[in-house]
Parts: C-alpha cells; structure tokens; sequence
C-alpha cells in the first residue's frame, strides 16, 4: 500500500477514535485537584461545582486537596497526568504566580494545560480577630510603623494571593510585616480570629458569616467601591492605596495539555450549566464571589494577561523568585 494512504487511513482511525472517545466521556469517576485545604475559598467554590457537575455528566467528580507549595505539588500532579479528562485541575491565581515565583515550576501555565472555564473572581478583604485592640488598617500600619517586626500577617503560603496583597501594603506603606505562612488560606484564617496573627488579606468567600459571628472584624475591601456586603468598611483606595483590585484571586477549571476538545467542551458545558442554575449563582454570590463563566478561548487569553499582570504585581512587590 502507498505510504500516503496508509497516512489518511491513519489520520482517519485517530480522528474516528477521537470523536468517539469525546462522546463516551466520561465512562468513570472525574478527579478535581486543589493545591489549598479543605474549608478555604477555592475549595468551597469546586465542591458547589462538583456537586453540580456530577448530575450533569453522570459520573462522580471527586474533589481531592493536594496541598502543598502554593499549590504547586497540585498543579505540576495535573500536568503530568494522562490527558483523558479524568484528572483536573480547580486553579487559583497561584497557578500563574508559581511560574514566576519559582525557578523551576515544574510545569508551563499556560502551555502544559488546556483551559476549560474561567469561573469567578473573589474580591479581597482585609480582617482581624474580632477582640483586636487595634481596630483599623491606619492603626495597623501606624504600629507597623514605630514597632518594626511586631505586626503579622497571615497568607495560604508563599506567593499566594494573601502574601502578595500584605507584600504590597508593605512596600506601599514603607513598613515592615511579618508573613506567616500556612498551607491554604483556611488555617490561615483561623489563626487570625485565634488572634496569633494580626490580620490577613483574604478572598472575601465566607467572610460575611463569620464577622456577623463576631469572630472578625473587617478593615478594609480590595474593591474599587464599598462593597454592598460591607457598606461600612473602607476601601484600600480610601486610605490611599490604590490597585488592590487588581489583587483579587480567580478560580477556575483546567485539563492537562492535549485533552481532546471535545472533552473539554463538555466539561465547560457541565459547568455552565451550574453556573446558569439560579441556586448555584445564588450559593456563590451570597459567598461573596463574582460569577465570570467564560469559554476556553477566553479563558486561555485571560491567563496570558493575568501573567503578565502578577509580573508586575511581584517586581514592585519586591519579592524574589526561590
């Protein structure tokens, strides 16, 4: 037989077995790995969505915390694994920032993953333990100020979305802090209402209950506005910190590089779907987050700003990479 229809027959078997594979998926239980603990913002947002997605696919799709490194250990596991769709990836703006931060990441952002949905941002805000004796964020700083090394901020680990906002203020503020780092954002925050760490910017996931609770006391929004949650609570910008906006982390869904389109389209159908139920939208509005649900291609060029984006972010910040 010429070589050249043994090529077409070759090229047809793979385009045959593709599409037939696409729409089999998926015949078995779906992994989604998070790099932060159990309890903290972008793992209350994957469970909301897994537990949707499970009806919607018809197979379990299982949440598993691999924690570790800013969530590094997760995502180089998820670049490594088969690119079936049964093993993804629920990211965070760690995602783009271990790149940079790391000398060998072990894995390409963008490159070594194939985006399926942007799902939400999450607006930061600045808290303390309830029973602080310092009440504000000026006062904070104040203290920062004329007591070097006596205030702490807590962050879900090196480089994460808390490390870098605290980083900033610093910088901006000509202080010094010191960072206490923690494997995800959960014991992080419980270490601030313990009152062993003097406050923490955190993903505003949840944070509503727990300052009705009176567990926390707000400081002040990373949002451009008063936020409607928190009328009363100041801006960054109102005390004349501008750009903390920008600091604001993202979660959102990803498949190892060469997962076939079709899958990836039914995995961004599936979440859709979730995100259009008025329940959901509700679960993860009343959370605090704002609902994106963009498609792949979107969600491809949102990371390549967004890496950029920290670029800058962590060249004025000051930090080095490890």
């Amino acid at each position: 037989m010429p070589l050249h229809f043994q090529k077409v027959i070759c090229a047809l078997g793979l385009f045959v077995s593709f599409h037939s594979f696409g729409q089999n998926y998926p015949e078995k239980p779906i992994r989604m790995m998070i790099g932060f603990a159990a309890g903290g913002p972008t793992d209350v947002i994957a469970r909301v969505l897994a537990q949707d997605m499970t009806a919607t696919l018809g197979q379990s799709v299982v949440v598993e915390n691999k924690m570790g490194a800013n969530a590094k250990i997760a995502t180089e596991y998820v670049a490594q694994a088969p690119s079936d769709g049964y093993t993804l990836l629920f990211a965070s703006l760690s995602h783009n920032v271990n790149s940079i931060m790391f000398k060998k990441p072990g894995y390409d952002p963008i490159g070594s993953f194939e985006p399926v949905t942007l799902v939400a941002d999450l607006p930061m805000i600045v808290v303390t333990a309830y029973n602080s004796p310092i009440k504000t964020l000026p006062d904070f700083i104040k203290v920062a100020r004329e007591k070097p090394g006596t205030i702490s901020y807590s962050s879900s680990g090196n480089a994460g979305s808390s490390h870098l906002a605290g980083s900033l203020l610093a910088t901006e503020a000509k202080v010094d802090f010191i960072h206490v780092p923690f494997k995800g954002n959960a014991p992080a925050l419980t270490e601030v209402m313990a009152g062993n760490v003097n406050f923490i910017f955190y993903p505003i996931i949840g944070i509503a209950d727990l300052v009705n609770q009176k567990r926390l006391l707000p400081l002040a929004v990373g949002t451009t506005k008063r936020h409607p949650d928190f009328p009363n609570t100041p801006t960054m910008e109102e005390f004349g910190y501008k750009g903390f906006d920008a600091t604001a982390p993202w979660v959102g869904l990803l498949a190892p590089a060469g997962t076939a389109p079709a899958i990836v389209q039914k995995l961004d159908r599936a979440v859709q779907i979730a995100l259009a139920k008025p329940e959901v939208r509700k679960r993860l509005t009343d959370l605090g987050a704002v609902i994106v649900g963009s498609p792949p291609s979107d969600f491809r060029s949102f990371l390549v700003k967004d890496k950029l984006h920290w670029k800058k972010v962590i060249d004025a910040s000051g930090l080095k990479p490890e």
